[in-house]
């Protein structure tokens, strides 16, 4: 899979009134969009609910929604960000690439932008990504290594200087809203 430099993946499924759904959206660093793809709404019926059982959501969300999604996409960012902790395994496993759990946090902002510090738990992080916003909480995959940290934090401190990094999250929730009203 080649990487599209200087883009940013962004992946969000919701199981929200018994039905499922999800989009992705690639971005420049400018948060100009590139590609969006979304899943129509997919509503398990009784009986799968019967047959699947306690592994109906995870089939949905990962083999149905998140893998169609990614595949659809050509143009590979060279970092994918979900907002949904558990899809940080599955994501990396599918893409075989740069990944991330991203959040907002309370904490005060920190020294300067780039600045990384642990935030106490295995592959939990806290980035300075600009220099005046509250550090954002970062989850690496497993296993992520120190160096692997620091280049992904850059990645974010690169695409921060021109875009603010949680927003398109909310674009994604409103062009899935709008197209519910159509």
């Amino acid at each position: 899979m080649p990487l599209s430099s200087g883009s940013l993946g962004y992946i969000a499924i919701d199981g929200a009134e018994g039905s499922f759904r999800g989009a992705s959206l690639v971005v420049d660093f400018r948060g100009i969009p590139m590609r969006f793809y979304y899943t129509d709404p997919i509503k398990p019926s009784r009986l799968e609910r019967v047959l699947y059982g306690n592994a109906l959501e995870v089939y949905l969300r990962e083999e149905l929604i998140l893998e169609s999604l990614l595949n659809a996409v050509d143009a590979k960012p060279s970092l994918w960000i979900c907002r949904e902790p558990d899809l940080l395994a599955p994501l990396k496993t599918f893409t075989k690439g740069k990944v991330l759990f991203l959040a907002s946090s309370l904490r005060s902002p920190m020294d300067a932008a780039g600045n990384v510090e642990s935030a106490g738990e295995p592959w939990v992080y806290m980035v300075q990504a600009d220099s005046v916003s509250a550090p954002l909480r970062v989850v690496f995959p497993e296993n992520t290594r120190e160096d692997e940290v620091k280049q992904t934090a850059a990645v974010l401190v690169d695409a921060a200087k021109t875009m603010e990094l949680l927003e398109p999250f909310g674009r994604i929730q409103k062009a899935l809203a709008l197209e519910d009203k159509e």
